[in-house]
């Protein structure tokens, strides 16, 4: 059995709050699981597993802009800022410490 690891974190890359699921989990579960420990922030960027309706409309309700690009499947294209999607590395680098 594998898990996933659900995280928040700051502009630096530092978790802030971290949620496991078991593997064959939707990222779904996760994100309802962190959407009420937020901080109050002006962006959130999620990769494509967290592209769902519910959370971008959850995540403009709390007044932040969702940076998250549409699932390959979705019949109508997300517009989202490529440029600041880029920061998500800063993501990955932590998911990798914490593998180290």
């Amino acid at each position: 059995m594998n898990t996933k690891l659900h995280a928040i974190c700051d502009s630096q890359g530092c978790p802030l709050n971290l949620f496991a699921t078991a593997g064959q989990v939707s990222d779904y579960i996760g994100a309802r699981a962190l959407l009420s420990s937020l901080p109050k922030v002006g962006w959130l960027l999620g990769d494509r597993g967290y592209d769902a309706d519910w959370f971008r409309k959850a995540l403009q309700d709390k007044g932040i802009r969702p940076c998250i690009p549409g699932r390959k499947q979705r019949k109508t294209t997300v517009k989202y800022d490529k440029r600041r999607y880029k920061q998500r590395n800063r993501i990955e680098i932590m998911f990798g410490r914490l593998k180290d």
